[in-house]
């Protein structure tokens, strides 16, 4: 969960109940990535992982139209357009890096797979591997790759596509056809993500052949979850008909609650009024930093799957215990009954 929601305090949390928490560090320096895993050693000695982004190619586009877009949404808010748009370089090298010198148990990554020196060089220090797949083609290739788990990441989940084999619109399979399918073409184990809420759906996800469940939207709700809000209490009001997939806040296809802004950039856009990812991602930032200051939803990226109506409110030690129970009492058949009136 990468833009603040994974504090560290929530890894750790994760951590201490039992569950394997992961740092989203895809916007994170090599500095900040070092100061991230010493905290989370500090809260827990449970090992957790990090997450990043792969590489993903881009060219350098006029950025004008995508500007003009934008501006008025910046003007309301009082912050300045960015000038500067490229990202940084190096940026992945580095994040690996640091990555690699912490005290971290697994490498995770989505929008394809890292650099096969990285993936060795991660094994070489005991760290698991973990990629992200959206059709059984990509985790054959995850496999071929090096990765020890994939990661298959259904249609109903929150955030950003993980596709990088096939058209955003071809990786669109629900977790339930997904998972079962890759579980029977790979011989690594499958971890499957997308819309799981509740015990029900990590007890399904086990039925389904994976060996466990990732969950996001459930978490970004608990009290140590580090977004706005005005998000968690979004999240809490949504109805399961309400996200879409989007490319208004990073210009890559990514799920999350319809509010203002992603209705009036993306709805009607021209070709040019968005910017492929992450150019669009580095020109909405300052606007979307601005609005959790502010707690304004309507300008904030609201990533979350499609099991809204489930979400809830806690601690994340309680939701840990709760998804335990739920989960136990579902593969016991106690929460499933027949009766006769």
């Amino acid at each position: 969960m990468a833009g603040g929601g994974d504090t560290p305090e929530l890894v750790a949390a994760i951590g201490n109940a039992g569950g394997f928490g992961v740092i989203g560090a895809a916007y994170l320096s090599a500095a900040q990535i070092a100061a991230a895993t010493k905290r989370v050693a500090e809260l827990s000695d449970r090992p957790f992982g990090i997450n990043l982004f792969a590489a993903v190619p881009f060219e350098s586009v006029d950025p004008r139209a995508a500007k003009r877009r934008v501006a008025r949404f910046y003007e309301e808010i009082g912050v300045a357009i960015p000038g500067e748009l490229e990202p940084p370089a190096r940026m992945l090298e580095l994040q690996v890096e640091a990555a690699l010198e912490s005290n971290a148990s697994a490498l995770t990554f989505t929008f394809g797979i890292l650099p096969r020196h990285a993936i060795d060089a991660a094994k070489a220090r005991g760290m698991a591997v973990m990629g992200t797949a959206t059709t059984v083609g990509e985790a054959r290739l995850l496999e071929a790759g090096g990765a020890d788990f994939v990661v298959a990441q259904g249609a109903e989940a929150g955030g950003h596509r993980g596709s990088f084999a096939v058209p955003f619109d071809q990786g669109l399979i629900g977790t339930i056809a997904l998972v079962p399918q890759i579980a029977d073409a790979v011989s690594i184990p499958v971890i499957a993500s997308g819309g799981i809420m509740d015990g029900r759906g990590i007890a399904a996800a086990l039925m389904l052949g994976a060996c466990a469940a990732q969950l996001g939207t459930a978490f970004l709700t608990t009290q140590e979850a580090g977004v706005a809000a005005a998000y968690k209490d979004a999240i809490i009001a949504a109805a399961e008909d309400e996200t879409r997939i989007t490319r208004a806040f990073s210009g890559r296809p990514a799920r999350g609650i319809v509010n203002r802004f992603m209705r009036e950039v993306e709805d009607g856009a021209a070709p040019g009024d968005i910017l492929p990812f992450p150019l669009q991602n580095a020109l909405t930032r300052p606007l979307r930093a601005q609005a959790a200051k502010d707690n304004r939803s309507e300008f904030l990226s609201l990533w979350a799957g499609q099991g809204t109506r489930m979400a809830r409110s806690t601690k994340a030690s309680l939701l840990m215990a709760a998804l335990v129970a739920e989960t136990e009492a579902a593969l016991s058949g106690a929460s499933f009954s027949l009766r006769e009136d």
